[in-house]
């Protein structure tokens, strides 16, 4: 890739391409890229379905897709979105985790967790993955297993925020009160939003 001094460079390089070359879908993937680091979501939006719309094996498009439905709070469409993304590209383990976590937060545990079995099958290491597995597992009132996956999470990526905020909830329902304080202000430090109830409890308990 040309190294660019500046986003705004990139981008008018890119959108100079795609005049010579209005079908390439990688072009107008990267001009959505580009887009989401200056989070111009609308912008994002159009390259990326100009990119299906061209490339339409373009997983990672509809992954993006997904994402910014996410952002917007339509569980829906980034539902159906990564969905498709698992059409074009079945071993692809990104779209598969994310489907965990929109199942998870729509109550559907059995369809969560064969989702978050895929993405971890096709990609051991993906942390997100794990992370959802986790709280599943926490949901489904497995506290023994969720914990054993944090710990697996926390070894390898101790910055991570989501798995300090699911680790101090185990703690709290172990009443490890001192433990769970700790967690949660990792998870803080790490730029999680803790859920004001659980930070209470912990806290007063403390």
């Amino acid at each position: 890739m040309e190294h660019f001094d500046n986003l705004d460079d990139y981008i008018a390089d890119l959108k100079s391409k795609l005049q010579d070359n209005p079908q390439c879908g990688n072009s107008h993937y990267n001009l959505g890229v580009a887009y989401l680091s200056r989070r111009d979501f609308v912008e994002a939006e159009q390259e990326f379905l100009e990119a299906v719309a061209n490339s339409p094996k373009m997983a990672e498009a509809y992954v993006q897709l997904g994402g910014i439905a996410m952002q917007s709070g339509d569980l829906e469409s980034c539902l159906n979105y990564n969905i498709q993304a698992t059409q074009q590209r079945p071993f692809f383990a990104v779209p598969w985790g994310n489907i965990g976590f929109i199942k998870l937060q729509q109550g559907d545990t059995d369809k969560a967790e064969q989702a978050l079995k895929k993405a971890l099958k096709y990609d051991p290491e993906f942390l997100q993955a794990k992370a959802t597995m986790s709280s599943l597992r926490i949901t489904t009132g497995d506290y023994e297993e969720a914990d054993k996956l944090l710990k697996d999470i926390l070894d390898k990526a101790p910055n991570f925020g989501p798995a300090w905020n699911n680790k101090a909830i185990i703690d709290a329902h172990n009443e490890q009160w001192a433990d769970a304080k700790v967690c949660i202000e990792k998870a803080k430090e790490f730029g999680f939003d803790v859920q004001e109830e659980l930070e209470k409890e912990i806290l007063e308990n403390n």
